[in-house]
């Protein structure tokens, strides 16, 4: 198939092959050559601060939308459309090398339309022309650097691109930007049509891959292969790879991958059904896989020390080197396994790890109003008055800094603890740019019991010593460093992730540290309410996805609502806030009406029917670095359909799954946030629900504090009724009279059927559910993403290999070093590599 791809019917076609064929034969253009006109730069205009960021660049950026398309069209010049993000340290890079540079700049502007895009602000573009990257060279990342004709239809792309004063060591197939600007504007010019023919066909490619890529049925149909034995095969694939002597899976660069843990961590929590089918010792094995992995990441190099929060992965297979920045969906999903970790380990480490994880969200990534920062940058200046960043600058110390900071008597100790040396502990090929020379990223690598020992002193002084040199390395840094810069913007779909976070972690710690419980929670409930207030218009029930300065012209995406959705499910679990359902029940609502294909296979496209200058219509599957979307939204239905006891959500979920059957049964560790919504399937839900009475009751009270200390297993719904759940009771007619008497009642709904407990010679089954859904676990879900990795040579911001987003099919997987390629970029590669 992919020898086929990169030609039709053996015909010679598009811009690779015309600088191949040495452009005999340009095209003569009779017209005369018009005026061009002058770009000015208007990166300022935009909201995000990484466009932002660019107003300065000589390069005359324009913002994605009508004006730059028509300009395009107008002028008809290729676009070039360079997506990254704030946080995204190859961004930097490529920006100082090239964007920065008069010469870069003018051929840009000359004979492109360059437009700048914040990929957090417009996932969907970001979506649309990764996958053309990754379809055509096997790997893909950011910045994410696309050429694309006046019609939106990609040329050629690709990742980052040395500058002209690049001192990046260049690989075999490393392509020069200068050389890129300079060959397609040229064939643009000669080879126009070629170029036009070869992208179109692309695109229709990619088209029928998103057609073909969730072939599970029709509509309604489908699913029925999906048996519980895929939990098995999942977890033997995980086992397989999992790296024994540190923890994760595979080896660098390596990610925290919280989808898989979330899966590893859950398997012993499903009914003894799928503990019997997948193994019990196996599930045991999973939880310690995990559990491993959370110790390792919490006393590796991608975890803030001093501060808080975690890095977002690791160039070393041992965590010891991070890519420093920080992102606020990483974040929010390792505070929900790190509180599932420490709820079946009862381990204080992690516990502890907790604590650091909430800090960071509600204290340095806090909005004021409420709601969520994105990210935190790699790059910063070492010290104040330095006038070029460095990655990491802010994390790093020196041996002497140490020494200055901590004294002879505690230095010495601290240096142990945290692996400080003389000349620095970052090896020389894992410091591309001789950022870390004597540079030490501090991990921790023994324990007080050890160097009690070494130093001959109390393990408790040991302690009290290791406490207070973090305090001052914390407020030397705090005082003396520049703060990496943060991108304030506030993203729907992460605050969703971070709002679910924060409330479980609330209702799990209220019994022995209330007020920790209250600050936590106090900051769901607050973003809950930003978003509600400032980025969802009641009148049409429409969500919008960013808030900077004022809410963004950009509607929500299906992410944004799902995400959403499943952080108000759980902020209502925490709360019984009858308002957060009711927000969470209407969101589901507007989610369906916009984004599920009701005509086709089922699921959710990513974007709007009536998006404009969307190419490519998509169904996010697998999990990425953020949660699946329809993974997600699966789990979401079936909550709802048991709290609500509405049986079109139900349908909805089978439906949802089925859409992706296929590709599930094919590989199905790539989709560990569907395996939930599988097992609902197959054995159901189990929901309970306790109407509080006027009296005390202990029996109610302990269902709830079990359900809040319950870490997350299988999909299960908990409601709590009281005098103020009139809404819930007028929305699922068969609450509307339950513990009505005063009394506190208990319902249990299994099996199509639901029963009083310990009243059943009073009342016997009462009633009958619309949801036909038995038991499982009580607790929530929640779906977290990250799969297997692919380097781009030394590019440091990733995505997934095996992680196309078109339809769902895994177009790159392990093995296959691309899908397809157009003649353009098959042929472009020989004439622009350095000799």
């Amino acid at each position: 198939m992919a020898a086929h791809l990169r030609a039709v019917d053996g015909e010679k076609l598009g811009l690779g092959q015309a600088l191949k064929d040495g452009y005999s034969e340009p095209v003569p253009n009779s017209e005369e050559k018009k005026e061009k006109i002058i770009l000015s730069n208007k990166a300022g205009e935009s909201k995000s601060p990484y466009v932002r960021a660019h107003s300065s660049n000589p390069v005359a950026w324009q913002i994605w939308g009508d004006e730059a398309i028509a300009l395009a069209r107008k002028e008809n010049r290729l676009l070039f459309v360079s997506i990254g993000y704030s946080a995204c340290h190859w961004c930097h890079v490529m920006e100082r090398e090239s964007f920065e540079n008069e010469e870069i700049a003018a051929i840009l502007n000359d004979a492109f339309i360059p437009v700048k895009v914040d990929r957090e602000e417009r996932p969907d573009i970001d979506r649309i022309y990764m996958n053309f990257v990754q379809a055509t060279t096997g790997s893909g990342g950011w910045p994410l650097n696309v050429f694309v004709t006046p019609d939106l239809e990609p040329v050629f792309g690709g990742t980052y691109w040395p500058g002209p004063t690049s001192n990046t060591t260049l690989f075999e197939d490393q392509v020069d930007f200068l050389g890129i600007l300079n060959k397609l504007s040229t064939v643009w010019e000669e080879q126009e049509e070629r170029c036009r023919r070869d992208s179109a066909q692309i695109l229709q490619q990619l088209k029928n891959f998103a057609a073909e890529g969730t072939f599970g049925g029709r509509l309604g149909e489908g699913a029925d292969g999906l048996d519980i034995e895929l939990l098995e095969e999942a977890n033997q694939h995980f086992a397989s790879t999992f790296d024994k002597k540190n923890g994760g899976f595979g080896s660098a660069p390596k990610f925290p991958t919280p989808s898989k843990l979330s899966f590893l961590l859950r398997l012993a929590q499903y009914p003894p059904v799928v503990v019997d089918i997948v193994g019990a010792e196996d599930c045991h094995k999973a939880q310690d896989m995990a559990i491993t992995t959370l110790r390792k990441m919490a006393r590796g190099g991608i975890h803030d020390h001093i501060g808080n929060g975690f890095a977002r992965y690791s160039v070393t297979a041992d965590w010891s080197l991070p890519h420093f920045e920080k992102m606020l969906y990483d974040n929010a999903q390792l505070l929900h396994v790190y509180l599932d970790g420490f709820l079946l380990s009862r381990d204080a480490e992690l516990l502890g790890v907790v604590y650091d994880i909430a800090t960071y969200l509600t204290t340095t990534l806090a909005h004021p109003a409420g709601g969520f920062y994105s990210s935190e940058d790699a790059d910063s200046l070492y010290k104040r008055g330095d006038s070029e960043k460095r990655e990491g600058a802010f994390y790093v110390w020196t041996k002497r800094e140490f020494e200055n900071v901590l004294g002879s008597q505690t230095e010495p100790i601290l240096s142990a603890f945290f692996n400080v040396g003389e000349h620095g502990n970052v090896e020389p090929e894992n410091d591309a740019h001789d950022e870390f020379i004597d540079q030490n990223v501090l991990a921790i690598v023994s324990a007080p019991s050890t160097l009690a020992s070494t130093f001959g002193m109390k393990e408790e002084e040991v302690v009290r010593i290791l406490k207070e040199g973090k305090a001052a390395l914390r407020a030397h840094r705090e005082k003396e460093r520049v703060r990496p810069g943060l991108d304030d913007k506030i993203v729907v779909s992460w605050n969703g992730i971070a709002i679910g976070a924060l409330a479980r972690t609330g209702a799990v710690i209220k019994g022995f540290d209330p007020v920790k419980s209250e600050e936590y929670l106090g900051s769901a409930i607050k973003a809950a309410g930003f978003i509600k207030d400032n980025l969802y218009d009641e009148s049409t029930h429409t969500l919008y996805r960013i808030w900077r300065e004022g809410r963004g012209e950009t509607k929500g995406f299906a992410d944004d609502y799902a995400f959403l959705i499943e952080g108000l499910i759980d902020l209502y679990e925490a709360t019984f806030d009858d308002k957060w359902l009711h927000l969470a029940d209407d969101l589901q609502k507007s989610q369906i009406s916009h984004f599920y294909d009701s005509s086709g296979s089922g699921a959710f496209f990513s974007t709007h029917s009536y998006a404009a200058h969307v190419i490519l219509r998509l169904k996010d599957g697998m999990d990425t670095s953020e949660p699946s979307t329809n993974g997600t939204s699966a789990s979401n239905l079936y909550r709802l359909s048991s709290l609500l006891n509405d049986d079109s959500y139900a349908t909805k979920a089978k439906q949802t799954v089925a859409g992706f059957e296929s590709e599930i049964l094919q590989y199905p560790w790539l989709f560990a946030s569907f395996m939930p919504s599988i097992v609902a399937g197959r054995l159901g839900l189990k929901g309970v629900v306790v109407s509080q009475g006027e009296e005390i009751d202990g029996n109610g009270n302990k269902k709830i504090k079990e359900f809040e200390k319950a870490p997350r297993g299988g999909l299960g719904a908990f409601a709590r009724l009281d005098s103020g759940s009139t809404w819930l009771r007028e929305r699922n007619g068969l609450l509307r009279n339950f513990g009505l008497d005063g009394k506190t009642r208990i319902l249990i709904c299994e099996n199509g059927t639901c029963r009083d407990e310990g009243n059943a010679s009073e009342a016997g089954l009462i009633g009958r559910l619309a949801v036909r859904i038995p038991f499982l676990a009580l607790r929530s879900v929640t779906a977290l993403g990250i799969v297997v990795w692919s380097v781009d040579h030394h590019v440091g911001n990733e995505v997934p290999q095996a992680t196309l987003h078109i339809g769902s099919a895994p177009f790159s997987r392990p093995g296959v070093s691309r899908i397809f390629e157009s003649n353009c970029a098959h042929m472009i590669r020989p004439f622009l590599r350095k000799q």
